[in-house]
């Protein structure tokens, strides 16, 4: 029976990530597989895990996570903001790999039909910590803590003035989009950040919480009539459900973080059909 299948984080820079991730095959011939960000920071090794993926799968959906978006030193692709986003978006299209720019498609198989939107969304830094009013608050406790994400350095905005700003602008683009849907059907939402705030209440330091996505997507779940919200980006594997609706944390994470689990990397999760 097919499946529509979702996992995150590959990040295979990390060798026995990398091996996992090309490992990665359908169990049915018609299965898809959601791919939630993160899967690589250079742009070559993006491509080889999605190229590989989209040969096996019959449909692979890919939604970007931060480190996609990084430009770092170290990639010999050196486009930032929103034109690395355009031209993963580009190289995506070219692979036949659905991205928040195409049409949403629809899952008809078992526990369909139900329209499957990937979203790009980013954070605006309204996940503050308790006392902080304002970005500059939240990142003033974060550097106090030394607990400072990699995308204040290398996730640039270009050309918008700052990440906040790029935020609202992908959210208004987006609810354009979601506009259009179907209506009639249910939705699978995909971001790679947490649509909602209660992901990140586990978090061991809270206050990363402000990377972790915003308040302006706090009711989505409810308001798209979501089946399912899958997400990635906190490395904290898990399902949860809020207003009767299933949040599903796909991630693998670093394989210091996976080892602690088992002995290998955890497999796609299937989403549709839920199980009982």
């Amino acid at each position: 029976m097919a499946g529509l299948y979702a996992i995150s984080d590959l990040h295979v820079g990390y060798a026995q990530n990398r091996e996992h991730a090309l490992s990665l095959r359908p169990r049915d011939e018609g299965d898809w597989l959601i791919v939630a960000g993160d899967v690589a920071e250079n742009v070559a090794d993006i491509v080889t895990v999605l190229e590989t993926l989209a040969t096996r799968f019959a449909k692979v959906i890919w939604s970007p996570g931060n480190h996609e978006l990084w430009t770092s030193p170290h990639d010999p692709v050196q486009v930032r903001g929103v034109d690395r986003y355009d031209l993963l978006v580009k190289v995506c299209r070219e692979l036949d790999v659905v991205t928040p720019e195409d049409p949403f498609p629809v899952w008809s198989g078992p526990g369909g039909p139900v329209t499957v939107a990937p979203l790009f969304l980013l954070y605006d830094y309204t996940f503050r910590p308790a006392g902080a009013t304002t970005k500059e608050e939240s990142l003033a406790m974060a550097y106090a803590e030394g607990i400072v994400c990699t995308d204040e350095h290398m996730l640039h905005p270009d050309p918008y003035p700052s990440r906040e700003a790029w935020c609202r602008a992908r959210v208004e683009h987006t609810e354009r989009l979601l506009a259009e849907r179907d209506e009639s059907l249910p939705t699978v939402l995909i971001n790679h950040w947490p649509l909602t705030r209660t992901p990140t209440l586990v978090l061991r330091y809270p206050v990363f919480a402000q990377w972790c996505g915003t308040e302006l997507t706090a009711d989505w779940h409810v308001r798209y009539r979501a089946a399912a919200v899958v997400y990635g980006h906190l490395h904290i594997p898990r399902t949860h459900t809020e207003d009767g609706v299933r949040f599903e944390e796909v991630s693998v994470g670093y394989p210091r973080e996976w080892g602690h689990r088992s002995a290998t990397p955890p497999q796609p999760r299937l989403i549709l059909p839920a199980a009982p």
